[in-house]
């Protein structure tokens, strides 16, 4: 009784518990610990605990790569179709219109031309937040445009990969992205020109597998997860216990899958190097 007269007595008093807003706190990806949102953001959103850095949306991406108001995209209108008519708890089509809502865009991708600090390029940036990243024959058919778009005005190609990997969805036809996507590399390589490939958490599956892993000099975010298949689905295979931070960017780095591991806060003065290098 004395505990219920309290809390009443500090009600009439006007004494209230302080309120928690929503969203203040985020939980890390790769420590698991509890960090303050703000401290994140203003942080270009890396955790201060780990250096663990978390996804960023497109538009973030590109105004941190290239200089402000350079950008220009490229044939935002194409968007994917359904010849297969998929359905599985919902069809293909009413995914595809909900995800464009929600993104407002009409698939994962977004091509364009920018500049880095004077350096004219073309640049391609997944978007994780449409279905996962999941490479279509839309993915596929915007990355070969901005591939014969660079070798058309001799410019570099830089992509920013963030992917579960090939969209089930269309089947075959996202399949066959690979080779299509692997193929346009190779005409920039004729035409002795660089992709530079920029891996961000996660990348993972056909994505990998492909266009990501071809560029002349691959980079990766800290603590970015990248592979093909994932961890579970391995040990499974194999039947073994797989390494501490395996498919972490620090451990493909110790065993030469990727050049190098770039901060986001220095990324674009790198490619700004890398650039000039070339």
């Amino acid at each position: 009784m004395a505990w219920f007269k309290k809390q009443k007595s500090r009600e009439a008093e006007g004494l209230k518990r302080p309120k928690i807003v929503e969203g203040m706190w985020l939980k890390c990806n790769h420590c698991r610990e509890i960090v303050y949102r703000k401290e994140v953001d203003r942080n270009n959103k890396v955790c201060p605990k780990c250096d663990y850095h978390f996804p960023i949306s497109v538009s973030e991406r590109i105004s941190m790569l290239v200089d402000l108001g350079t950008f220009k995209e490229w044939d935002p209108e194409v968007e994917p179709q359904d010849p297969l008519q998929f359905h599985d708890s919902r069809s293909y089509r009413d995914r595809l219109k909900s995800q464009q809502e929600k993104t407002g865009r009409k698939d994962a991708i977004v091509i364009g031309e920018g500049v880095i600090n004077g350096h004219k390029v073309v640049l391609g940036v997944f978007d994780f937040s449409f279905m996962g990243g999941s490479m279509g024959s839309v993915v596929g058919e915007k990355i070969c445009r901005a591939v014969d778009r660079a070798v058309a005005a001799r410019a570099p190609l830089v992509l920013v990969t963030t992917s579960g990997g090939a969209r089930m969805q269309e089947g075959i036809l996202s399949l066959v992205q690979m080779a299509k996507t692997s193929a346009a590399v190779a005409k920039l390589g004729e035409a002795r020109l660089p992709l530079i490939s920029i891996l961000a958490d996660p990348t993972f599956g056909g994505v990998t597998a492909s266009v990501a892993m071809l560029g002349d000099v691959i980079t990766a975010e800290p603590k970015a997860l990248i592979g093909f298949a994932g961890p579970r689905v391995i040990e499974q295979t194999i039947k073994q216990q797989l390494p501490d931070e395996f498919q972490r960017a620090e451990f493909l780095l110790e065993h030469g899958m990727i050049d190098m591991i770039v901060e986001r806060k220095r990324l674009k003065e790198t490619l700004s190097t890398l650039l000039g290098h070339f």
